[in-house]
């Protein structure tokens, strides 16, 4: 079990997925599912200020995670939940305990033999506490910032990367600020500042700290 926590745009997705790819271990986006969340609400009518309505939402979610595509409802949504409002709906989303409640169990069922890499914002913290490898991502606001521009512009969507970094910046404030689950290195995890490191060069770091906690 490896659980892989950091800020929005820290590289923790593309590091994840690396490492789970070379270890042949399942991998679990913890964000996609608040993002559901987000999106679920959103076409619902919901207001992301009624609480306990987005906890209903989330506790009825039906979706599913199948070859590389995210489904809502029997609908196939892997592009929707990846858009910028979603995005930052699901920051408001997240920081709703009856939300993270719902979701608890989800993510746990997604621990099965032989592996698990997961990633997310209290992975460590919360949801995975026992992994045997915690790893806290990190990078300055500016490199997320640009990478968040290259993603988007990859994509043909246009952005204004001070923009960008504002948002950045806000729903750090918003993840460290929550009352449940704040975004925090768990205890015993190694912290890792990717701003000068490709993917790559991060996952085959904690590739090497597995092996060390393995041993």
């Amino acid at each position: 079990m490896i659980a892989i926590d950091g800020p929005s745009a820290s590289g923790k997705g593309t590091v994840a997925q690396l490492v789970a790819r070379a270890l042949g271990f399942h991998y679990l986006d913890s964000g996609a599912l608040y993002r559901l969340v987000a999106l679920a609400a959103a076409r619902q009518g919901v207001d992301l200020d009624d609480a306990d309505a987005l906890a209903a939402v989330a506790a009825g979610l039906s979706a599913r995670f199948e070859a590389g595509e995210v489904w809502l409802n029997g609908a196939q949504v892997t592009a929707a939940i990846r858009t910028e409002a979603t995005s930052v709906a699901s920051s408001r989303v997240a920081a709703v305990p009856g939300v993270r409640a719902a979701l608890l169990d989800r993510q746990r069922a997604f621990r099965q033999p032989p592996g698990l890499v997961a990633e997310g914002r209290d992975m460590g913290s919360v949801v995975f506490p026992d992994a045997r490898l915690k790893v806290f991502l990190t990078a300055t606001p500016e490199a997320r910032a640009e990478r968040r521009y290259k993603q988007l512009n990859d994509k043909g969507i246009a952005a204004n990367i001070r923009t960008l970094l504002l948002d950045l910046r806000a729903r750090d404030a918003r993840d460290e600020a929550r009352a449940v689950a704040p975004l925090r290195a768990a205890p015993g995890a190694r912290r890792l500042d990717t701003t000068d490191m490709t993917a790559m060069e991060a996952a085959q770091t904690v590739l090497s700290w597995m092996r060390e906690a393995s041993d």
